[in-house]
């Protein structure tokens, strides 16, 4: 006797290969039969032809926080993910040093939004711990993060790590990958990542192999230094011998677009050799991330405090408005390539800039009528730094091309967001890839989307025995609708579930159920399977 039954669907079963007609049978958490099933069920649901897919994998995303707050997870349900991975860009909240938890968490904040809790782990493994403890009803897996790293041992100091420094974040990373972590991330844009040389990285991914751990990587610049900071992660990943993954490959800033071609070539350069490289995409041609990544980067060298002291200085205030307003080399000054107007305001910390929100830069400086670059930073300071912005720097043709591209797996980057307008991916990304650009622009068949959401990423993640839906495997799984399947989150209007998508089991139970949230959690916390645990 099946626990569940789903009849009557067109599967697509995470391989690529085209869809066939039939059901899907489920037991315990297990996918036991799929073809023309004839077996009793508890439960069996009629899906009408609908799509039965894999459950959707958000194989990057920056939930790590919020997955405790909302631990339904009703958000990424609504569009088919049954588990997401955290930890990425060098941010997470862990580990940490009692004494540097003030920096660590002004440092995450901005994107993995406060908690109003003290946090109850030190490090990667008590983190991992206390997300299987708030029983979410997604799985989640989690990388260790550089930047946390580094924190942890040297604060925010604009310098290289001392041996002892090294010696001490190789024991933290190889700490959190013994926990089950995926790998490390690294945020090269991001300071204190961006003060760290390709050699200490190198050194530092040293540890991996032993755990066939992946490197994943926010590169230092996604703009006019975008190929040779692709061209950096790659010879990091050379010389320690690990894995790549760069996190939303783009190019951003008007003068770059097109480029995206070459930085596809270096990676197919770099496969050529026998390097296991890959990427990943969002499907937007607008960012999201904190407002202070427009400053200089020397700003940002004491943390976010020592940030708004520096622009509180009437002389550094006129240096960083007239590096503002030129092309720079040694980093990417994107609000000089792509205007003002393409920053907008998603989210601030105070009651009192709250109508600010979805305005974009240009427009609030000529409300105020300031000089833009004096606005932000007279907003950054009115906000404490905390303020988080959506970005238009990308143009829909790269986009679209590295949505086709066979080695990209698509995720949302979605940032937590309480207040605001949060980046319309948040609600939206999975059902725009079937709406957008299997049905209406036919950049992908059902079958590659599928894949690009599914077995890919778990293969990639090492997420275990799901991803694909084949008798033995875990039975996490998506119906949809392939013909009214749609987002509805918009810049404007972010916060709007989508249609489309009626089913989703978790671990062989119904979570999603008519379009609505069953109550289950069922999720996990999916450590990476490192073979052999006795390092």
């Amino acid at each position: 006797m099946l626990d569940l039954l789903l009849k009557n669907g067109r599967i697509v079963d995470g391989t690529g290969n085209p869809w066939f007609a039939g059901d899907v049978g489920i037991k315990n958490n297990q996918i036991v039969a799929v073809g023309h099933l004839h077996d009793e069920a508890a439960k069996t649901i009629d899906v009408g032809r609908q799509v039965i897919a894999p459950g959707f994998i958000d194989g990057h995303c920056h939930s790590d926080l919020m997955i405790f707050d909302h631990p339904h997870s009703e958000i990424k349900m609504r569009q088919g993910v049954t588990a997401e991975v955290v930890g990425n860009c060098g941010l997470a909240p862990a580990p940490f040093v009692p004494a540097q938890a003030e920096l660590l968490q002004s440092y995450v904040q901005p994107v993995l939004g406060r908690t109003n809790w003290p946090w109850p782990w030190e490090s990667v493994g008590d983190y991992m711990e206390a997300l299987s403890a708030s029983r979410p009803s997604e799985h989640m897996a989690t990388y260790v993060a550089h930047g946390a790293l580094r924190i942890a041992v040297m604060g925010f100091a604009n310098r290289a790590a001392t041996p002892v420094e090294r010696a001490r974040m190789k024991e933290l990373l190889a700490e959190g990958m013994k926990a089950g972590a995926i790998g490390l991330s690294i945020g090269l844009l991001y300071a204190p990542g961006s003060y760290t040389t390709k050699q200490e990285i190198a050194e530092l991914c040293s540890v991996l192999p032993p755990y066939h751990g992946l490197l994943s990587t926010h590169i230092r610049g996604e703009g006019n230094n975008l190929l040779p900071s692709v061209a950096e992660v790659i010879w990091i990943a050379e010389k320690a011998g690990v894995s790549l993954h760069i996190s939303h490959l783009k190019a951003a800033g008007k003068r770059n677009w097109g480029q995206i071609e070459d930085a596809l070539s270096l990676i197919e350069d770099a496969r050529a050799k026998g390097m296991d490289v890959t990427c990943d995409v969002y499907p937007y041609n607008a960012g999201s991330t904190t407002l202070t990544t427009i400053l200089p980067p020397w700003v940002l060298e004491g943390g976010i405090a020592a940030a708004l002291e520096v622009m509180r200085d009437p002389a550094l205030r006129a240096r960083i408005r007239k590096e503002l307003g030129e092309e720079q080399t040694e980093w990417d000054n994107l609000v000089c390539s792509t205007g003002w107007q393409s920053v907008i305001v998603s989210a601030t910390h105070t009651e009192a800039n709250r109508h600010l929100e979805g305005m974009h830069l240009a427009e609030i400086s000529e409300l105020r009528g300031q000089h833009p670059a004096d606005c932000m930073m007279d907003l950054l300071l009115e906000e404490e730094g905390r303020i988080s912005i959506v970005y238009f720097h990308m143009s829909h043709d790269d986009v679209n091309q590295v949505v086709a591209y066979d080695k990209s797996l698509i995720a949302s980057d979605s940032l937590t967001c309480d207040t605001g307008k949060p980046h319309p991916r948040l609600y939206g990304t999975f059902p725009r890839v079937f709406a957008t650009y299997v049905r209406e622009q036919r950049i992908l068949t059902l079958e590659q989307a599928v894949r690009k959401v599914s077995s890919f990423p778990v293969q990639r993640f090492k997420l275990g025995k799901r991803g694909l839906l084949v008798p033995g495997y875990i039975a996490d799984i998506a119906v949809f609708d392939p013909d009214t399947i749609q987002d509805h989150a918009t810049f404007e209007n972010p916060r709007q579930y989508p249609s489309g998508i009626s089913h989703v089991v978790v671990n062989g139970s119904l979570t999603l159920e008519n379009g609505s949230h069953t109550h289950a959690r069922e999720g996990s916390l999916i450590r990476a399977q490192h073979c052999c645990h006795h390092h």
